[in-house]
């Protein structure tokens, strides 16, 4: 038992080297993409972009682009809750290229979970250039 797990972390560290961080992550142009940070419980307001894409403007006037997978009911949601996968470590702050889960309470007491990434931060200009009904 004990050599498997030995085997199974040898053949897992050379592959976790190749992955990407965000250190070594660009934008476009080949620059490197900015890391910013905000607190889950700093959320100011949201909207919903276009299907799984949802924009939040956080207590700093940052606003933050998060791609959500299999969430059913952002259409209607009124409320969200941003919950990092780190497990609640850095109390709830959440960066650009971050996981997490968004929790939205459902009409009759059910609350629908799906996964997300913070995938970006808009300038002012991306900001400016979002449909009105999709700028927190």
């Amino acid at each position: 038992m004990r050599n498997l797990l030995i085997a199974t972390m040898a053949a897992a560290l050379p592959a976790s080297a190749c992955a990407p961080t965000p250190d070594t992550m660009t934008g476009g142009e080949g620059q490197r993409a900015e890391t910013r940070c905000f607190s889950s419980d700093q959320v100011r307001n949201f909207r919903q972009g276009r299907t799984g894409q949802v924009f939040v403007r956080a207590a700093s006037g940052d606003v933050f682009e998060i791609e959500a997978y299999g969430c059913t009911n952002l259409d209607f949601a009124q409320r969200l809750a941003f919950i990092p996968d780190s497990g609640g470590i850095g109390g709830g702050r959440l960066c650009t290229f971050d996981s997490l889960r968004i929790a939205t309470p459902g009409a009759a007491s059910r609350t629908d979970v799906c996964r997300a990434r913070v995938a970006r931060v808009l300038t002012d200009e991306d900001v400016a250039a979002l449909p009105s009904h999709q700028r927190p």
